[in-house]
């Protein structure tokens, strides 16, 4: 299952790499609201959830549908500014019906990749998130009639929320982590620069890359390998074709893909780092779990955990025939959970500890990328 970008007749300076403040702002607040995505960042969580004052942490439960079960476009913008007053100007700029369907286009609407009116517009829309926002609480049906009912007075509260944030946290925060962005990408527009996309985007994260079409028409598209299906084109929108890729020091394990109908596709992806574990393919995950799904392959896997085990001795200890035994080994060892090794003319087999104890984590990366 993979998302698809269609770049095909893209020129490669529309192709951007650069940080910005208020994705990197949605991403801490998301850590915030969801510390248990983030098990790296708890410290910091505890000790930003302990300073925060009772005004300004009410405010964000108020609008954490922005940004906790999934991220909205707003906050992820395609021509991101140098600071976070630049990244507020432009989102200052959307008109309001396009503001807030976007607020709504992943919590509450029942199509992301389908366009669907505006709530400020649209009687039927307009009932529909309201009832989606007072299942999630009060508060955020309270948010949510007021965004409806006075759009430009919540879009200046919305704006003076995110000033704050800054002043109590994230100013401090970005001028951390915003110089290790900025190299990030730097380093990723000279190897587009040098290398070609195709060796930018495994560099970029290892669920991107990138496919020509079969047809001999010279298209291109970029696949990324996310349990969602979605499809968008560079050309998105007409008036800002290409596609923005923003790093983030707070993101892992997401890897997000903002591709509303008539916006620019964006990607935010985790910069790489030694303690990070490369992503698993998710056709991979999805391999392993169906290899164990079988109950004498798990009884298989019991033993060969053990210590190495021959087919024959496998054989003798279930009570089964060595074809059927080695037809359960291959299964295994396809989906990489098993080692072979030979000594003399015997070949012996074992459970790779390593792999099966990282499968837990490898499907909790792959739901939550």
């Amino acid at each position: 299952m993979s998302n698809v970008i269609d770049l095909t007749g893209l020129p490669p300076e529309r192709i951007v790499f650069a940080p910005s403040p208020l994705a990197e702002l949605g991403a801490a607040l998301h850590a915030l609201s969801e510390p248990g995505h983030h098990p790296g960042l708890h410290g910091w969580v505890t000790a930003t959830t302990a300073a925060l004052k009772t005004d300004l942490a009410d405010r964000l439960c108020e609008a954490d549908f922005l940004w906790r079960s999934a991220r909205s476009d707003l906050l992820l913008p395609p021509r991101p500014g140098a600071t976070l007053a630049e990244d507020l100007d432009h989102m200052d700029t959307i008109d309001d019906e396009r503001f807030v369907a976007a607020a709504f286009e992943i919590t509450c609407s029942a199509s992301y990749s389908r366009p669907t009116p505006s709530p400020l517009v649209d009687a039927e829309e307009r009932a529909r998130v309201r009832e989606m926002a007072a299942a999630r609480g009060p508060r955020q049906a309270a948010f949510t009639d007021r965004m409806l009912t006075d759009p430009d007075g919540l879009r200046v509260w919305v704006r003076r929320l995110f000033e704050d944030c800054e002043d109590a946290f994230f100013g401090d925060i970005w001028r951390r982590v915003g110089i290790q962005l900025a190299a990030d990408a730097r380093h990723k527009t000279e190897l587009l620069r040098r290398k070609g996309l195709a060796e930018t985007l495994p560099a970029t994260s290892a669920a991107l890359s990138l496919e020509e079409a079969q047809d001999g028409s010279g298209g291109l598209r970029i696949l990324v390998d996310k349990l969602a299906s979605g499809r968008t084109t560079a050309f998105a929108d007409a008036a800002d074709p290409g596609i923005t890729f923003l790093p983030t020091s707070f993101g892992w394990p997401h890897l997000l893909f903002s591709h509303a109908p008539g916006w620019r596709p964006v990607l935010q992806y985790p910069v790489a780092s030694p303690e990070l574990p490369a992503p698993a393919a998710l056709e991979l995950v999805q391999q392993r779990l169906e290899a164990l799904g079988h109950p004498m392959r798990m009884q298989l896997c019991r033993t060969l955990s053990r210590g190495p085990h021959t087919t024959g001795e496998l054989a003798t200890a279930f009570g089964i025939t060595a074809p059927e035994v080695s037809r359960h080994v291959a299964t295994l060892k396809k989906a990489g959970l098993i080692q072979t090794r030979r000594r003399g003319r015997y070949v012996l087999h074992q459970l790779d500890l390593q792999v099966v104890a990282r499968l837990g984590s490898d499907f909790l990366e792959g739901v939550l990328r």
